[in-house]
């Protein structure tokens, strides 16, 4: 590229970055901003997206400790099942794993239905990509929770049970407890990711905020002005999940000495 082109390359970029500065703190309006009046569209969007990731995360964290419980378990068949799926999960990219979901498992399901006499089933956006997301981030949560299991100490699951108690009661009073403290960091990274990764569902035309920006920002002709709004509200949302994760944190850490 050369210099005239940088030059009329980055004057461009200032005169956008100056009209999306006017235009979200116009002077006329005291100090408030509407986008347009598609500011309510944005934070519709925005409540989509956390239905969306709050749905994908229980799911996943669900999935997730059956999968940490076959890892862990004696039975091969189980262990396979597992690794498969955490295998296969981790390495492929996750939106080609959502495109597939929602058109070709549109297909599958209509194809089984044709053959047994049902009528035609439209997969929606918000199904297809909850649970596209869940069941990608329900292999990571399995590797997190199975390395938190794993980290719980040997000596307290057999004291437990030399007091009697069966090992599903071991499971829930004394290894599920002590497990979560472990398994925080890591929960609280993919919890960080599940946030940014649902801005994918707009490519299934979901009207999450980001698919809403982009048609506000169309209409407009101010792309990146929404889209910077957009980058907020995921920012304000991980910004207060952060808060919250470090007081979990504290809380399941009291009484443990720190080194």
């Amino acid at each position: 590229m050369d210099a005239s082109k940088k030059l009329e390359f980055f004057s461009y970029f200032a005169t956008e970055f100056e009209d999306s500065v006017a235009f979200l703190f116009p002077s006329h309006n005291s100090g408030m901003f509407d986008l347009h009046g598609y500011f309510p569209m944005i934070l519709e969007g925005m409540t989509l997206t956390i239905e969306v990731a709050l749905l994908s995360l229980l799911i996943a964290v669900i999935l997730g400790l059956f999968g940490a419980i076959a890892k862990l378990s004696k039975s091969r068949i189980a262990r396979s099942i597992a690794t498969v799926y955490t295998t296969l999960i981790r390495g492929i990219p996750d939106l080609v794993l959502m495109t597939i979901i929602f058109y070709g498992g549109q297909i599958q399901v209509n194809n089984i239905g044709d053959s047994l006499g049902w009528d035609y089933i439209d997969i929606s956006p918000f199904v297809a990509g909850t649970l596209t997301i869940c069941f990608i981030f329900g292999a990571y949560m399995t590797e997190t929770f199975r390395g938190g299991i794993m980290a719980v100490s040997r000596g307290e699951i057999e004291a437990a049970l030399a007091f009697g108690m069966p090992s599903w009661k071991v499971f829930l009073r004394i290894t599920l407890p002590l497990m979560v403290r472990h398994a925080l960091p890591g929960f609280g990274n993919n919890w960080m990711v599940l946030v940014k990764t649902t801005a994918l569902v707009s490519v299934i035309g979901l009207h999450d905020m980001m698919y809403n920006a982009g048609v506000a920002g169309g209409a407009t002709r101010q792309p990146f002005t929404f889209f910077l709004v957009v980058a907020l509200m995921f920012l304000s949302i991980t910004g207060l999940s952060d808060l919250g994760l470090r007081w979990a944190n504290r809380r399941f850490s009291v009484g443990v000495r720190k080194v």
